[in-house]
């Protein structure tokens, strides 16, 4: 059990010897500054923004700062353990990578860059289905770390099902199912900027190296690559879903099915019912519904309803060590950041991924060991105070 804090708090101080040029923010308002000198207006409107007025997005931030940590004193924390199990693997993190689309609007090595930083890190790396780099690229410069792989459900099965066989077959570990995003949000900034990043040919790698998609093409995307491009368009999505149809999906793999951007302890419940192996608790960080509850909020209800019975995960929201420590404290198995690593990446690449993930899980661990905890498995309710609780 290393003291991971810290080693990075040390690591960071003899980075503070280098030029200023060379030197990386440290916090989650210097990264973002940081990725805003760095990136195209649009890119960064793109990545910062979320829909409608941002309320959602505000929600997700005040959720986190009605919760209080209560610590206790004078227990040995000399030693603490961070790792977290789950699908039957071992991490040694509770801290993983969340599907963020696109990377190469970030960076010119984009989702490549983000996974060699995960692997690094022994955490895994959630690939998104509208990612710039395919699958198996993506897996091949990863090796054996952990990688999962996250599906948007679009409209033609036949390419459904070619994406989950592609993802078992380079060796990814889960498929993380994300069904928050029927419609697509009502982004004013993209909509002002006359910005569609998809439409525009941003994000189509799987679809443009996937057999069954470049079956249903009249002509090859060399050839055509508009036609290729709007065909994805079409298809990526699907509003017509029901919960009668992830009996497809189960037969299409034996991976640990999730469902991401579940809220309603009543789709919980149905969830269970049809055999989920997990849910991710997220309301897409605000990006697609703007006035809906905080993520943080909902934790609670959707654990109630699992009891235990599958790894519940949290996303939306998440800046520090201490919300890490709130939402496992609430019920989480373990959190994704998705932003964060994102600004990482646009103002350093690789390095700036690494640091941004290192930065979080290393405030992770001290605020654990100042809270009078040793362990992320032993976090619960009781570590925490809220505006409601009467004080014990």
């Amino acid at each position: 059990m290393r003291d991971f804090g810290t080693e990075v708090r040390e690591d960071i101080y003899r980075e503070m010897l280098l030029p200023p040029r060379f030197r990386l923010p440290i916090s989650y308002e210097g990264w973002k500054k940081r990725a805003r000198m760095t990136l195209d207006p649009l890119a960064f409107d793109f990545l910062e923004y979320g829909a409608g007025a941002g309320d959602t997005v505000r929600a997700n931030r005040e959720a986190f700062y009605r919760w209080r940590i209560l610590p206790r004193l004078l227990v040995d924390v000399s030693h603490r353990d961070l790792s977290v199990s789950l699908f039957g693997h071992t991490y040694p993190f509770p801290v993983f990578l969340a599907p963020v689309s696109r990377q190469r609007l970030f960076h010119p090595e984009a989702e490549l860059a983000s996974a060699r930083a995960a692997a690094k890190l022994g955490v895994p790396f959630i690939l998104s289905t509208l990612s710039t780099c395919s699958i198996e690229e993506v897996a091949a410069v990863m090796g054996g770390a952990p990688r999962w792989f996250q599906l948007y459900w679009g409209k033609d099965p036949d390419v459904t099902a070619s994406f989950i066989r592609r993802a078992q077959a380079a060796g990814y570990s889960a498929i993380v199912v994300t069904l928050d995003i029927p419609a697509d949000g009502w982004r004013e900034r993209d909509l002002q900027n006359d910005f569609i990043p998809l439409r525009f040919g941003w994000g189509v790698g799987n679809f443009l190296t996937d057999p069954a998609f470049l079956r249903k093409l009249a002509l090859p995307p060399q050839i055509d690559p508009q036609a290729a491009v709007q065909k994805a368009y079409q298809i990526w999505n699907n509003p017509g879903l029901t919960w009668d149809d992830l009996d497809f999906l189960r037969k299409q793999t034996r991976l640990p099915l999730m469902i991401k951007g579940l809220l309603h302890p009543k789709d919980a419940a149905l969830a269970l019912k049809k055999g989920i192996d997990g849910i991710i608790v997220s309301n897409h960080g605000g990006r697609y519904l703007d006035g809906a509850v905080a993520a943080l909020d909902r934790l609670p209800g959707v654990c109630e309803v699992v009891k235990g019975r599958i790894p519940v995960l949290m996303d939306s929201g998440i800046r520090g060590g201490s919300d890490v420590i709130k939402a496992i404290s609430l019920g989480a198995a373990a959190v994704l950041v998705g932003k964060l690593y994102a600004f990482g990446l646009a103002a350093a690449g690789e390095r700036g991924v690494y640091q941004t993930v290192r930065n979080i899980i290393a405030d992770t661990d001290i605020t654990m060991g100042n809270a009078g905890q040793t362990s992320i498995s032993n976090l619960d309710r009781f570590l925490l105070r809220s505006g409601n609780d009467v004080d014990d």
